[in-house]
């Protein structure tokens, strides 16, 4: 607030709603693979079937049910062919140990989205907000969410359109909280707090 204007005038609107984690990585990237494209009502609802099939007793879904599942299962909750491809690639990792769940609070934001992004159907969209949603990092700035994009060019170029270039020299100055910065413009657009 003390570096930018516009944060000092955003941050006080929305009062002590914060970022929050929340599942497990597992469940976070099975959840961004489901959403992927369709809507969030249509997302939620394939969600449900798709945790109606998966989770255990205790409404956790592990890799190793998904696993379980063949292509005709998946896509009988209402996932394309495709995603239930993703959705078993990304089992396959978890099960396999090929992603370093234990690793990760050591490692830094590239080297965990180079992890991710191997991971078919993770792209480094998804791989910046598992960083920022369920990792927590707070010097994330996702320069392909156009969600970020229009909230700087509303808030600081009077809703002319703005490159990447100019978004990334913007976020320079709210490092080391660029993901802080990114959520409020987020929050700016769309008042309910965004969650992954």
């Amino acid at each position: 607030m003390k570096r930018d204007r516009v944060m000092k005038k955003l941050i006080p609107q929305f009062g002590e709603a914060r970022l929050q984690s929340r599942g497990d990585a597992f469940t976070t990237l099975a959840r961004s693979i489901v959403g992927q494209q369709i809507s969030v009502k249509a997302a939620q609802s394939v969600w449900e079937k798709f945790a109606a099939v998966v989770a255990d007793a205790e409404h956790r879904i592990h890799p190793e049910r998904v696993l379980g599942l063949d292509t005709p299962a998946l896509r009988a909750v209402g996932l394309s062919v495709r995603k239930s491809e993703y959705l078993s690639d990304l089992a396959r990792h978890f099960a396999q140990e090929q992603v370093h769940v234990g690793q990760w609070d050591a490692m830094d934001d590239e080297a965990i989205i180079e992890e991710l992004v191997a991971i078919r159907g993770i792209g480094r969209w998804t791989a910046e907000m598992f960083l920022i949603f369920h990792l927590m990092r707070p010097n994330v700035l996702p320069l392909d969410d156009l969600g970020l994009l229009k909230g700087i060019s509303v808030n600081y170029f009077s809703e002319e359109p703005v490159s990447r270039a100019e978004a990334r020299e913007l976020g320079e100055g709210w490092a080391p909280y660029r993901s802080v910065a990114t959520w409020y413009l987020w929050r700016s657009l769309d008042p309910v707090p965004v969650n992954y």
